[in-house]
């Protein structure tokens, strides 16, 4: 017994809050990247410069990103169900969680690709790049230490939403913390949750040092 509680309760809780962590993690970082780079493409002196495209797009960015993750939950309820066949569990928690982080991210790699420069954008125009090229093959390989700075905090954000989607049923650390912590008053499960949960965090923070310093150099 440990805290008052099995270590292979708390092994199962932190492998839920890691899998929801990483799965949502990966989606997000694909799906914001195309989101951000389409942001940075559309906008005032990007490569498909569209200003209504993109005042359109950011107002629906800056949206989403204005919802609060418990309320996205609920609202995300019947598309979860239908997409995942039930609302409870560490993969019901998905939609929600990839939802939740992707305009987040996007604003940061629209940032880091603005950052590039027009420099860059220019010099690959004029040596005969197509725009496609210029920003997969030249922007966002210069802006990739940005990015991974940009994923590693998002993914630290995502711990943070898995803790409250844990509280209403997804599982994980969060779920042990609130269910059997603090409603049954036990305050060793809490306490230990939450350790758990800081040293995911600080995993995560050193895996993307280490990835930033890695590209840096090679950059």
């Amino acid at each position: 017994m440990l805290f008052d509680l099995e270590i292979q309760v708390y092994l199962d809780a932190l492998w839920e809050t890691a899998y929801m962590t990483l799965v949502s993690t990966l989606f997000v970082f694909v799906l914001g990247l195309l989101w951000g780079a389409f942001l940075y493409g559309t906008d005032q002196h990007g490569l498909w410069e569209n200003r209504t495209v993109y005042k359109i797009v950011s107002v629906i960015t800056s949206a989403l990103r204005s919802v609060p993750f418990l309320i996205l939950i609920v609202l995300l309820i019947p598309v979860t169900r239908v997409l995942v066949g039930t609302i409870l569990g560490p993969t019901a928690a998905l939609p929600a969680l990839i939802l939740g982080a992707t305009p987040f991210y996007a604003r940061i790699v629209e940032i880091a690709l603005h950052e590039t420069g027009n420099d860059l954008k220019e010099t690959g125009l004029s040596f005969g790049a197509t725009k496609l090229q210029v920003l997969f093959r030249i922007l966002i390989p210069e802006s990739l230490p940005a990015l991974i700075r940009g994923i590693t905090v998002t993914a630290i954000a995502i711990t943070g939403y898995t803790s409250i989607a844990g509280a209403i049923g997804a599982g994980g650390l969060g779920n042990l913390a609130y269910l059997y912590g603090y409603a049954r008053n036990r305050i060793l499960v809490t306490v230990a949750s939450t350790v758990l949960i800081a040293l995911l965090i600080l995993a995560l923070q050193v895996i993307g040092d280490l990835l930033v310093k890695k590209l840096s150099k090679t950059s």
